[in-house]
């Protein structure tokens, strides 16, 4: 099954790791950090122009995918689990 991140951008579900909501988590320096390395390691995706609400962590083919989406985590939570029913 696929998750559809926004705009023209979807992901096999089963690869997704953590749904991070940034609203609350670019608090911590942590998280900064980690988003900073996504993007100096080129592995960091905007998927909109818009101001981003989740960052979507996958593993790649070859290495982790770091997606920053302007759909909330929360509304990208509920559609995972819906997939899941499915399922």
């Amino acid at each position: 099954m696929y998750l559809h991140l926004g705009e023209k951008t979807v992901i096999e579900a089963n690869k997704i790791v953590a749904i991070l909501d940034l609203d609350n988590s670019t608090v911590s320096s942590i998280t900064k950090d980690f988003l900073k390395k996504a993007q100096d390691g080129g592995v960091l995706k905007t998927v909109t122009n818009e101001l981003p609400k989740s960052a979507i962590i996958c593993n790649g083919n070859k290495q982790k995918e770091v997606y920053l989406s302007q759909i909330s985590a929360s509304t990208l939570q509920k559609r995972a689990l819906k997939m899941e029913v499915i399922v």
